[in-house]
């Protein structure tokens, strides 16, 4: 794969015509599309689920991150794995049992991603950082698409990819929120590997040319 890596959100997309935003999203050369499932209690809002992803899996052969904005997501590993994931990635203020829900989506033989909200630190993650394939750090909090990017947020990807380069890990750091073509430069300065980008992606307003 080759780094920077785009992933656009499919939050942001017409929900009517989700196979046209999977074309667009491939004529553009991501290689990722970002999934993002709310539940209407850890966020606000209440996307869609496992049915949608099943639909969409064999119209795309791309990498689906599914991006589990839920409370309890142990409860709903097994399934999401079912309907097509290759990263499933939940947060960490989600769940106490982190380790037991990575070691779950790696024995259903998919990549586990851990997320952070803006004012979660990357200390949190201390222990886990060795077991995961990836650590999204949330740039906006989460929720609605359209929030301008809070700055501070950068630091902990430049703390993250401090950290993997001095323990040999082997995440990739990923943002998603507020990410356009006026804050583009500073996200992948800050050493960013997957940049998740949903309204100015399909705007046509993000300025990507990798």
């Amino acid at each position: 794969m080759k780094l920077p890596a785009l992933s656009p959100s499919l939050l942001s997309a017409d929900f009517s015509n989700l196979g046209s935003a999977l074309d667009k999203i491939a004529k553009e050369g991501a290689e990722f599309v970002h999934i993002d499932v709310m539940d209407g209690s850890f966020v606000p809002q209440i996307s869609y689920g496992q049915p949608v992803i099943k639909s969409i899996r064999d119209k795309s052969s791309l990498i689906f991150d599914v991006h589990l904005m839920i409370e309890n997501p142990e409860n709903h590993i097994e399934t999401f794995a079912q309907c097509g994931s290759d990263y499933i990635t939940f947060h960490q203020e989600a769940t106490v049992h982190i380790d037991r829900v990575i070691s779950r989506i790696h024995e259903l033989g998919k990549k586990a991603g851990i997320a952070i909200v803006p004012t979660t630190p990357v200390s949190a993650l201390k222990e886990i950082l060795p077991l995961v394939d990836l650590v999204l750090v949330m740039t906006v909090n989460p929720g609605f698409g359209g929030q301008k990017l809070l700055p501070y947020c950068l630091d902990k990807v430049r703390e993250l990819v401090a950290l993997k380069m001095k323990k040999g890990y082997t995440y990739y750091v990923s943002v998603d929120g507020g990410v356009n073509k006026d804050t583009l430069g500073e996200v992948l300065e800050a050493g960013t590997e997957i940049v998740v980008s949903g309204s100015a992606f399909f705007n046509d307003s993000l300025g990507w040319n990798r």
